[in-house]
């Protein structure tokens, strides 16, 4: 009896373990199933996130967007600012990827992107500095260039009327506006009666880049007046150290752009400047007397300059009145604005150009008469 009651029990238990483990084994194979549906789903919507992270906002949308990249930006602040700018889908995908990539260098600097760029036309335009849209077309504006010819110049290459520019250009309103814009560049000195043109001179001459077909006088001159302060921004501490203003400085640089054609004589011409306004003895001041300031207040473009045209009526006539003019006479090269703050140490006081343009310097009248004599005689 105890045997038959073993061998019931047994059997019992055992029927009751078979059952336990095939429950187990659905529990698991549920559960199994449960991880690979979570793991395939995890890993599709994983995968769709990154892709689309990494993707072009918009393939087709080349509009262009401004972005500024200050200097000591980190790759987290950068990825911010492009995801603000709705330039990357995912700031954390774009610093994630750079990480995996061990990319770094990224420079400082004005940029010009689109939502038509990948994640790697970013990293490459932020490594080199350079802006990878290609623009609609380009505008030249030569060194040494005035606000009227700016405004040719402009005239010819875009839809911008000349007569409409120059207008712009002496609306004071709109030049205080531009005064409380960049007020490291511009000062109230640039409204100051005596001033032709309150811009003249502070306009850049580089080659510039246009995305958009018609752009208007404002993003013309308001570009243009940030590539000057993008230049001068090194040389403020320098400025302020000299007995210039930076309207000063650019006035300086000016003359000197318009007066010499090689590097050298740049920082020459400056001292021979740098001697007539400031000399040892005081009783040796003497006006500038440089030409292209006797053609800028007579409007035109002559070859010479003749001796009545040195009778003219002009804060800007520097054979009539000493020191600088009231302000710059055209835009400048960056070379000729090292001059102005850096003049050649001599005791020259004369100067001239002989028909090569090789320029001759002389410490008096005597010599400079003789020099003119000898490199400069009257031509028939």
């Amino acid at each position: 009896m105890t045997d038959s009651n073993e061998k019931h029990s047994y059997i019992e238990q055992r029927n009751k373990r078979a059952k336990e483990a095939k429950i187990s084994r659905r529990i698991i194979l549920v559960v199994l199933l449960t991880l690979m549906i979570a793991i395939g789903l995890g890993g599709y919507y994983g995968y769709n996130y990154i892709t689309e992270g990494l993707s072009p906002v918009d393939p087709d949308n080349e509009e262009i967007v401004d972005v500024e990249i200050p200097i000591g930006s980190s790759t987290t602040s950068i990825a911010e600012t492009l995801e603000e700018k709705n330039l990357i889908n995912d700031a954390l995908i774009f610093q994630l990827y750079v990480k995996f990539k061990n990319e770094s260098g990224f420079q400082a600097g004005e940029y010009q992107f689109s939502q038509s760029m990948t994640i790697d036309e970013y990293i490459e335009s932020l490594k080199t500095g350079k802006i990878l849209v290609e623009p609609l077309f380009t505008v030249t504006i030569p060194e040494g260039t005035t606000l009227e010819e700016i405004a040719e110049i402009y005239g010819e290459e875009t839809s911008i009327d000349p007569e409409e520019f120059m207008t712009k250009m002496e609306n004071e309103e709109y030049i205080q506006s531009l005064i409380d814009m960049y007020p490291n560049l511009l000062s109230e000195d640039i409204l100051a009666e005596e001033i032709k043109y309150p811009l003249e001179g502070y306009l850049f001459g580089i080659t510039y880049s246009f995305y958009e077909e018609d752009p208007s006088i404002e993003q013309v001159v308001e570009m243009m007046l940030q590539q000057t302060q993008n230049q001068l921004e090194p040389y403020m501490g320098e400025i302020a150290e000299s007995d210039y203003t930076v309207h000063e400085a650019l006035t300086m640089a000016s003359l000197i752009e318009e007066e010499a054609v090689s590097e050298e004589d740049r920082f020459m011409i400056a001292g021979v400047f740098e001697n007539r306004m400031n000399p040892e003895d005081p009783a040796n001041e003497m006006p500038l007397q440089t030409d292209p300031t006797i053609l800028y207040a007579l409007g035109e473009h002559k070859d010479r300059v003749l001796k009545k045209d040195l009778d003219v009526e002009s804060p800007y006539n520097t054979y009539q009145n000493r020191g600088l003019p009231p302000g710059p006479i055209s835009n400048f090269r960056m070379n000729a604005f090292e001059a102005a703050l850096q003049p050649r140490e001599h005791d020259y006081f004369y100067f001239l150009a002989d028909y090569e343009g090789e320029v001759h310097y002389a410490e008096t009248n005597q010599e400079h008469n003789q020099n003119r004599q000898e490199h400069r005689p009257p031509q028939d």
